[in-house]
């Protein structure tokens, strides 16, 4: 019997499907090279992923693979692209929260993975439901083409358990959640984050940074309803530009 999360492998097919396509719509995609997942089952382990070859834009819920914790395709016709399979097996077991892991190199998030130092900070109202959920992976080792080089990629998860949102350094980000709808509502507001803290920083003027009190009484209000809201947002979206 299939210990499976709250939501169907149809309605994870739909989300993560829906999810691939409005990235595209949003240009939060790199080509075909980047990748979501969602865990469908822990026992056995099983997982959908995008196939490597084929554009976002063209991918419905039956284009899916459905692949095992070997990366063996169950059903569907495509490739796991090596690196995928690493960062994405190893993400998720290395946080079991993480039911969904979006992985991106959407332009504002990675650009302050170019910078020394590069951090997002709690100078707008939309970072700050990130406060307490972000980590920095500040090493960069090359392209996750093993095991042991998704684990590196995945540390910075297995050992802060809190951390929904990863910055690999030189590289892009991971976004973890409870099921796709929140992780893509993360992935979305994340980069809106990133991009308003470019444009300010762009004037050359220091951030007004938030103080830490109102960050943490902010990011609890954030947290009241934000899988209900991000499901929301999903449907919403769907609706407006995939109907």
């Amino acid at each position: 019997m299939l210990d499976t999360p709250s939501k169907s492998i149809d309605q994870h097919r739909d989300d993560l499907s829906s999810a691939l396509r409005l990235a595209v719509h949003f240009e939060l995609h790199e080509g075909i090279c980047n990748h979501f997942s969602v865990q469908v089952s822990t026992n056995p382990e099983l997982y959908l992923i995008n196939p490597y070859g084929t554009h976002w834009s063209q991918l419905t819920p039956d284009r899916l693979l459905l692949i095992d914790g070997d990366g063996v395709i169950l059903e569907g016709d495509g490739e796991v692209e090596q690196s995928a399979f690493n960062i994405h097996v190893q993400g998720h077991r290395a946080n079991p929260r993480h039911v969904a892991i979006l992985h991106t190199h959407m332009p504002y998030s990675t650009a302050l993975t170019m910078i020394e130092s590069g951090r997002l900070e709690m100078a707008h109202q939309t970072a700050l439901r990130y406060w307490g959920r972000l980590a920095y992976e500040d090493f960069y080792g090359g392209l996750a083409h093993s095991s042991e080089a998704g684990q590196e990629v995945v540390a910075k998860q297995a050992e802060d358990k809190s951390a929904d949102v990863i910055f690999l350094a030189h590289h892009g980000i991971v976004v973890g959640g409870p099921d796709v709808a929140t992780a893509f509502d993360d992935l979305y507001y994340l980069e809106r984050a990133c991009q308003q803290q470019v444009l300010a920083m762009s004037t050359g003027k220091p951030l007004k940074l938030i103080p830490d009190n109102i960050c943490g009484h902010t990011a609890g209000q954030f947290q009241e309803n934000l899988v209900h809201y991000a499901n929301v947002h999903l449907e919403a979206l769907k609706a407006a530009y995939l109907s």
